[in-house]
């Protein structure tokens, strides 16, 4: 079935005027500026236009942009809640210093299972079993004790996350590197974790982190006491990262902090009280904030170290106010981004992008859209499977900025209504968009992008309206 919508029909028909009048130049004069008008009129994403693609057209079309979504107080209650009541994240800091050595060899099996289907490597030849199994064995989980000390650490730089302890990338599909199989996730700087079991090399660590436990190198990683670890997440005062990526400046005397990449939501401490004439590192602070990073040193234990971060960095002192305009302004700052499935390409995917989006408010998610979607510690609005086609398209129209969306294996979050359209911005490999006459077409997108949800397709007779299972709400 094609969704036949009105606004979808004028948008087919505007794109044919412009056709028809570019065409209807021929034989006069060339009109250059005229002729680039048209070729910015006609949309790159179907019935996306360039306004539409800006946070202050939705902002301008909100209700009431910057009425509080949530209070701080409540924000700090709906995380309490996610702690609580939600089985995907984890308090590390009060998780035990020893775990018995069944529950880590369980949580290693979760993860590092053998594909059961074929596997590709990135020139498109299948990986031998051998290989896999190979893989597995270096898992050592035959090496893990009765009883695990659940070491603290803190990461020093952004780490993949992966399913086995192995860089190689893995794929389904021959031809198909997108999609890096034993690609999990990603940690950024800061971030505390509890080690539970190397590799039988010794290059990798099992961790335990608050959204995910998998495996990352050992030299993204510094041990550290407890207190140390623990204490830095709690730092006062301190820095959070509002833009979707900084950078502390380059500085040849310390490599380990020279141009490192802070992304959003990352929060660090602040040295607010480092005196205006000590250079850090050979550089003076006037123009710069000067904040504390972890250090891995040369036997692989924490330091932490004084580094310069521009004052020109998107950062701010405090958690920002979560309203339709600030979530709508720290979403489209990453309109454009390259997809990357599991935070890979020094990116990150459709969970990734509104976890870090709302990171800046001081909310927390679980990592996955599985987890995202189901969490008891938002206010959901459940789609039960039996919902009608109209029905959904009505609960659509109802959806405020900031609302999020969820389908299996996706997310997306509300911006607003245009057209008779609801419209959302989404980290997404690409979309399938029928027009007026039935025929389909693929957009890969493979970016952030603002699209109309209505008329995705999914499947030959399907709309992603159809799959709709939950809608999470960061509001009352």
């Amino acid at each position: 079935m094609t969704l036949r919508h009105p606004a979808l029909i004028r948008h087919a028909a505007a794109g044919l005027l412009i056709g028809l009048v570019v065409a209807g130049c021929a034989g006069t004069p060339t009109r250059p500026q005229a002729v680039a008008d048209a070729q910015a009129a006609r949309p790159v994403i179907p019935y996306v236009d360039s306004a539409q693609q800006t946070a202050a057209h939705w902002i301008a079309r909100a209700a009431a942009p910057d009425r509080p979504m949530l209070d701080a107080a409540a924000v700090a209650a709906q995380n309490g809640r996610l702690l609580a009541e939600d089985p995907s994240v984890h308090d590390v800091a009060a998780a035990p210093d020893r775990m018995p050595g069944s529950e880590v060899r369980a949580m290693i099996a979760k993860l590092s299972k053998l594909p059961t289907n074929p596997r590709y490597d990135i020139k498109g030849k299948q990986i031998p079993a051998a290989t896999l199994d190979g893989w597995l064995r270096d898992a050592a989980l035959d090496a893990v004790p009765a009883s695990v000390e659940a070491r603290p650490a803190l990461v020093t730089r952004r780490a993949d996350l992966r399913s086995f302890p192995t860089a190689t990338r893995v794929f389904s599909r021959a031809g198909d590197t997108d999609i890096d199989r034993f690609q999990e996730s990603a940690l950024f700087p800061g971030t505390p974790v509890r080690v539970l079991h190397e590799s039988r090399d010794r290059d990798w660590v099992f961790v335990l982190s608050p959204r995910y436990a998998a495996w990352m190198r050992r030299d993204h990683l510094a041990l550290g006491s407890a207190a140390d670890v623990f204490a830095y997440a709690t730092r006062e005062p301190w820095l959070l990262v509002t833009g979707t990526r900084v950078e502390t400046v380059y500085t040849p005397e310390q490599p380990q902090l020279s141009r490192l990449s802070l992304d959003m939501g990352t929060r660090v401490p602040l040295l607010a009280d480092w005196p205006d004439d000590k250079p850090v590192n050979g550089q003076l602070p006037a123009g710069a904030h000067v904040i504390e990073l972890p250090v891995r040193d040369a036997g692989g234990r924490l330091t932490l170290s004084a580094a310069l971060l521009p004052k020109s960095a998107d950062v701010s002192t405090q958690y920002l106010p979560l309203t339709p305009r600030g979530v709508l302004t720290q979403g489209f700052k990453f309109l454009g981004e390259r997809y990357g499935w599991g935070h890979s390409y020094d990116a990150r995917d459709c969970s990734g992008f509104v976890s870090e989006v709302y990171s800046g408010f001081g909310v927390k998610m679980p990592r996955n859209t599985s987890d995202q979607g189901k969490s008891p510690a938002f206010n959901t609005l459940p789609v039960p499977e039996s919902m009608s086609r109209d029905d959904r398209l009505a609960m659509l129209k109802t959806l405020q900025p900031g609302d999020l969306v969820y389908i299996p294996g996706h997310v997306m979050m509300v911006v607003g209504h245009e057209n008779g359209l609801t419209y959302v911005i989404h980290d997404t490999p690409g979309v399938r968009y029928a027009d007026a006459s039935g025929n389909v077409a693929h957009y890969p997108l493979n970016a952030v992008s603002v699209t109309p949800l209505e008329p995705i397709k999914s499947g030959e007779d399907a709309l992603y309206v159809d799959k709709i299972y939950s809608i999470q709400r960061m509001r009352r």
